[in-house]
């Protein structure tokens, strides 16, 4: 198993933190991951040659791509949906922060120009009460897709984000996917923390750990009580297999009906 879990418990610095890096034809991962923080007033010039996608986390700012101006302003990752641009490789970007900013930087390869597409929060996918009346909801959690390919074909990841509710599980049942994919996470305290499934590993995830998920390994989360858990998932999509919905592991998939048979304690008569 590759090296499976990154720390950056002291956070980030200002500027731009890499996190995964594209190394070669034997990185099952092939995505450049990293956080960018940016202070009010600074401004920030990139080109890549690989697609790219920029999700605000918070702050406020401009974000400027081919001589067209796209407002964004975020103040908090658990209350308010995400802006997001993706665009092709080699497009110059720039971004003016007006407060102090941080974003999650996505880059694959993806030789398909498809220009410039914005995600507003009116414009993503979806946000979607996942696990809302299953299990008694302790499985209920929040899912916003930005962009997969429904809304996005040309493409070459899918952008999302998971709020997982206080002592609740999210990526549940557990599944799996050919596909790699990353989970970025953040807690409502900093001192906050939940547990990651890989396989049969588990892991201790805390603020500003990230995952990489490969190998077609289930991955479910679980967040500890009194701590409500986001995690940024990013997926690649594979040659000829691009990710659409993912396999529920086969001993619990029974649990997906509505009509389940979920074990619960006999109430004891007090006399």
């Amino acid at each position: 198993m590759i090296e499976s879990m990154i720390l950056y418990r002291d956070g980030f610095a200002n500027g731009y933190s890499p996190i995964t890096q594209i190394e070669g034809a034997e990185d099952p991962v092939q995505m450049n991951f990293g956080i960018l923080k940016m202070k009010s007033g600074e401004r920030f010039k990139n080109t890549s040659d690989l697609e790219c996608t920029y999700l605000l986390m918070n702050g406020k700012a401009t974000f400027t791509l081919e001589g067209e101006r796209y407002p964004m302003e975020r103040h908090s990752i658990f209350d308010e949906d995400p802006y997001t641009c993706n665009f092709s490789k080699d497009i110059p970007a720039e971004i003016e922060a007006f407060t102090d900013c941080e974003w999650v930087v996505c880059q694959v390869a993806n030789e398909v120009d498809f220009g410039v597409r914005y995600f507003p929060p009116e414009k993503m996918w979806e946000s979607e009460h996942r696990g809302k009346g299953l299990l008694e909801d302790t499985a209920y959690r929040i899912v916003r897709t930005v962009f997969d390919k429904r809304n996005h074909q040309e493409s070459n990841m899918v952008i999302g984000e998971v709020i997982t509710f206080p002592g609740r599980w999210s990526s549940y049942p557990p599944h799996h996917h050919p596909q790699p994919e990353l989970y970025h996470y953040r807690f409502t305290e900093p001192q906050g923390y939940g547990h990651a499934e890989l396989g049969d590993i588990v892991f201790k995830v805390q603020e500003n750990d990230t995952i990489k998920i490969t190998d077609l390994h289930d991955h479910s989360q679980v967040a500890a009580p009194g701590y409500g858990m986001y995690y940024l998932w990013a997926i690649r999509h594979l040659p000829d297999n691009p990710y659409t919905v993912p396999e529920f592991t086969e001993a619990h998939q029974w649990m997906m009906k509505d009509d389940s048979n979920v074990w619960k304690p006999k109430q004891r008569i007090e006399t």
